[in-house]
């Protein structure tokens, strides 16, 4: 059986002021920092670490896996990395209340695509080719523990489809530095949660 861990990134600017991060890559914001230095120093009491951690390409993943894990090994997977915001992208609510397209975003509960970015299938689809990637380099290298470190769109996408127990993607949505942690079952085809992580 593979431990699985989901874990979002530590907090950024972007993040504190509410605005929709995809594509930006901004880095993490000292109070993000904090957050994940302690949350590590909690970790170090009788918790082994993952194998292997496997991040999204945007500066904020990457930083958030070397705070959580000095020592780890990083394998960057391309399609891990956050949804992309379109003409949305790191605009706050109040910025785009007014626009009809925002509102028609919101009433579809973002199931419509982002203009000039992408939808919600969009980020599911290409999650979940990469985590099945995951789980064969996992099986390949014969691992038992493996940590994701990603956005708060890839956990909702990935454990909407392959999470157990089943939840709408918005049951799943997880604050900075925070995740899930449960078990690949091979055999079903699903991702068992065991609990909130840390």
């Amino acid at each position: 059986m593979l431990r699985v861990d989901l874990i979002r990134h530590g907090q950024t600017g972007g993040n504190a002021e509410k605005r929709y991060v995809g594509r930006t890559d901004e880095p993490l914001c000292p109070e993000g920092i904090l957050k994940l230095l302690q949350t590590a120093e909690r970790q170090k009491q009788g918790k082994s670490d993952p194998q292997l951690i496997f991040s999204s390409p945007m500066l904020r993943c990457i930083q958030t896996a070397k705070l959580l894990y000095p020592e780890g090994k990083i394998r960057v997977l391309e399609g891990l990395r956050e949804t992309d915001f379109g003409s949305f992208e790191y605009k706050t609510y109040e910025e785009l209340k007014d626009n009809r397209e925002y509102r028609a975003w919101i009433e579809s509960a973002g199931t419509l695509p982002c203009p000039g970015g992408e939808s919600m299938e969009d980020v599911k689809r290409r999650s979940l080719e990469a985590f099945e990637e995951a789980v064969r380099i996992c099986t390949g290298e014969r691992l038992s523990h493996a940590a994701f470190v990603i956005h708060g769109g890839t956990i909702m996408g990935l454990l909407e489809t392959l999470g157990i127990p089943r939840k709408s993607g918005y049951d799943w949505m997880v604050s900075n530095g925070e995740g899930y942690s449960g078990w690949w079952n091979e055999e079903k085809h699903r991702i068992e949660i065991e609990r909130k992580w840390p």
